[in-house]
């Protein structure tokens, strides 16, 4: 494998049992940098993620991490790709009964013999990183939504990866806490050089800060694969629209349409509340 943990994704075809979600998504997330794929809700960008991690198999293409077909390696050869993998989910997943210094341990709870005294200094050293060393002892009610996703950021470094994926890390805060996430992943970036990071946003302010690449997807397909400055010259009607937040022609109508639907809906229970009270 190579040294650097690029990912390259060739025709990806992908899905859940019979539906397929991504059709046929290509490109490159080079290691090194930060990655942000982007796209409208539905697009398919988590299910893309789901499969870098490795918790669904493709039904076509190739998914290669150091110019490896990770889908083809022996079984111990991939799951020391996988144990190089740091996931931050969404919400944070951290568990209720355990305090931030034990959530953040996991990891290595998981593949390693340390003493609790080793686990401890290990969770205060990355929760240092992220802000968070004072609050070791706290758990995870105690805290609010930007902490949780710093510690859930802090359990996804702590076993040192070579690839660190984020779902949606400024989802649900407001800009200010936002803006402090973007600025710790770039914080990542530069003191994990040759870490891949990956990260699955719909947040356009959030992506003029941090990204370095841009996979775009759209109905299941990759529209465009580039650096940040080729996507604010890219002339693709889609890529436009997404850009400065307009809806297309066909999206207004269907708008319309179950508005429209939705109004009619709310006349007939009307009427059909005011016979059964009759």
């Amino acid at each position: 494998m190579d040294t650097r943990w690029d990912i390259d994704i060739r025709h990806l075809k992908a899905g859940y049992g019979d539906h397929v979600v991504l059709q046929d998504v290509s490109g490159t997330l080079p290691a090194g940098n930060i990655s942000v794929i982007l796209g409208g809700s539905g697009c398919g960008k988590s299910t893309l993620l789901r499969q870098i991690i490795g918790l669904s198999r493709p039904m076509a293409g190739k998914l290669l991490i150091g110019g490896q077909d990770i889908l083809q390696l022996p079984f111990a050869e991939y799951r020391r790709v996988r144990r190089n993998m740091g996931v931050l989910f969404q919400d944070g997943a951290l568990l209720g009964a355990l305090s931030l210094a034990q959530n953040v341990v996991l990891p290595l709870s998981e593949h390693l013999h340390l003493t609790k005294a080793e686990l401890r200094e290990e969770a205060l050293r990355v929760l240092e990183l992220v802000g968070l060393a004072d609050f070791a002892d706290y758990y995870p009610n105690e805290l609010s939504g930007g902490m949780r996703k710093r510690a859930g950021l802090a359990r996804a470094i702590i076993a040192d990866p070579r690839i660190l994926l984020c779902d949606e890390p400024t989802s649900g805060l407001d800009p200010i806490t936002a803006a402090r996430m973007d600025e710790l992943l770039l914080s990542m970036n530069e003191r994990f050089p040759d870490m891949t990071i990956v990260v699955v946003s719909h947040d356009l302010a959030s992506l003029w800060t941090i990204a370095d690449q841009v996979l775009v997807i759209r109905d299941g397909r990759s529209v465009f694969c580039g650096g940040p400055d080729e996507l604010k010259q890219a002339e693709d009607p889609y890529l436009v629209q997404f850009l400065q937040r307009k809806a297309s022609a066909e999206e207004v109508s269907r708008a319309e349409t179950g508005a429209a639907s939705a109004g009619m809906a709310d006349r007939v229970k009307a009427i059909l509340n005011k016979w059964l009270a009759r």
